[in-house]
């Protein structure tokens, strides 16, 4: 079988080496338009605070391990159109010029997405930078050395990130963070949780103007830029769009079906609306299990479990995809954040019947040194008891309990589940009953005083 690869994000590396490992017949072959493989963007966050020495330490393979693992690699290829219905692909070597016309049996889309651009005038100013590619990183670091004052537009995981970074560099930039929502990271956490993260920003120096659409990037000086936004105009020596991101699916409008935001529409086994196509990563839906609905969610956890899975899927429909909880963290001033599933106000959205829960204490027995405290809410649907999600914050790192919950999202686990599952007990690393445990039996007593004292279990024994 002659399969291609578009690509060569993490989907696409995971899906390569899948194929050549237990199909090593296949004639394989890759189109990715750089020369480096699969960059894990988070690097530029941690290059900037010097714990990855080399900005190039982070990419996760390359061409040249490709080729020795059996597939013809060509990179520096741009992919220029595709035609599903004569299986043919035709892209252009970005070093010569020349035009390669190519077929295949099977393809496999893993072309990621882009960074979205707002509709700001003045993006394109050379002083705004986006964060996504090892290019762009490069841009950020180099054009830091010289700004000490610098915008960050958005205040999802990468506007904090990187707020973070630059302020706890060794000459510690000034940075104000710009964002359109009247809360940061709201597509992960609650307020509860999201003022905590506000408050540890503006406790290391970092400006955070919420409700604030930046309108304008115009030029002030050679040196600076003016941001033009609904809470004043403000001069910056650069600025970097964190926004977002877009899937790169435009070789295939009018051919594959896609959704709202133009992601390609796959099945259970990752394929796309054409038998012959299949699509994993950032240019795809993710089916989300709390909502049972497909949706938009880019993550690097989806793109690999999906390059895997349709590794073997164009074999064969043998493993259908389990979906998504879009489990996430984050580690900000030594502080940890995690979160699974849906958030309080993002379940109501849905329309569903949902409460939370609130959980304060020790993370284990009070006589046991470096007791610090932990927070825990979790979400749930009090028409069937079922957990949503769940988030976190502690300074001991507590972060993989939000894997457990993932977990018992993904079986349909109820509250009452949770409050008397197994969990071992040591004092060295909890308490009697688990945190989990602990949270969830506070949902359950919620539920006894709110008069529905109707405990469900997913298993009965």
């Amino acid at each position: 079988m002659k399969v291609i690869i578009i690509g060569c994000t993490h989907a696409g590396l995971v899906a390569a080496r899948e194929i050549l490992k237990n199909h090593p017949e296949t004639t394989l072959t890759i189109y990715e338009r750089n020369n480096n493989f699969s960059f894990a963007s988070d690097g530029i966050f941690l290059y900037l605070k010097k714990q990855v020495k080399d900005l190039a330490d982070i990419f996760i393979s390359s061409p040249k391990e490709i080729r020795q693992l059996g597939a013809t690699v060509r990179e520096m290829h741009n992919v220029l159109s595709v035609d599903t219905k004569k299986h043919q692909l035709r892209a252009v070597d970005m070093n010569t010029g020349d035009i390669i016309n190519d077929t295949y049996d099977k393809l496999i889309v893993t072309t990621g997405a882009n960074v979205r651009l707002p509709a700001i005038a003045g993006i394109d100013n050379r002083r705004v930078l986006v964060c996504k590619s090892y290019l762009q990183s490069k841009k950020i670091y180099e054009l830091a050395q010289e700004s000490p004052k610098i915008a960050i537009v958005g205040a999802g995981y990468v506007g904090v990130e990187l707020a973070e970074s630059l302020v706890t560099r060794k000459h510690g930039h000034k940075v104000d963070i710009f964002q359109s929502h009247g809360q940061i990271l709201n597509n992960y956490f609650d307020t509860q949780i999201s003022d905590m993260v506000e408050d540890l920003l503006k406790e290391h120096g970092i400006t955070v103007h919420l409700n604030s659409d930046v309108s304008d990037f115009a030029d002030e000086s050679d040196s600076t830029v003016r941001l033009i936004t609904s809470s004043g105009n403000f001069t910056e020596d650069m600025a970097v769009v964190c926004t977002g991101f877009v899937p790169n699916t435009r070789l295939f409008a009018g051919q594959l079906a896609v959704e709202k935001h133009g992601a390609l529409l796959v099945n259970s086994y990752l394929q796309t609306s054409d038998p012959d196509v299949y699509a994993a990563g950032d240019c795809t839906v993710t089916h989300f299990n709390p909502t049972d609905k497909d949706i938009y969610f880019p993550l690097g956890t989806n793109a690999v479990r999906q390059g895997l899975l349709v590794a073997h899927n164009i074999y064969g429909h043998s493993s259908p995809y389990m979906g998504t909880q879009a489990t996430s963290a984050l580690k900000l001033f030594d502080h940890n954040f995690a979160t699974t599933g849906l958030t309080l106000a993002n379940a109501k959205r849905q329309g569903l019947n949902a409460f939370s829960v609130s959980y304060t204490d020790n993370w284990r027995p009070k006589y046991m040194p470096d007791k610090e405290p932990i927070m825990l809410t979790l979400v749930y649907d009090r028409n069937n008891r079922k957990i949503l999600g769940l988030q976190l914050a502690s300074k001991h790192d507590i972060t993989l309990a939000v894997n457990v919950v993932s977990v018992a999202i993904q079986n349909r686990n109820t509250i009452d589940d949770l409050s008397f599952v197994d969990m071992f007990f040591q004092p060295n690393y909890s308490r009697p009953f688990n945190y989990l445990n602990l949270v969830a039996q506070k949902a359950v007593e919620q539920e006894q005083q709110a008069g529905f004292n109707q405990p469900r279990y997913t298993h009965l024994y």
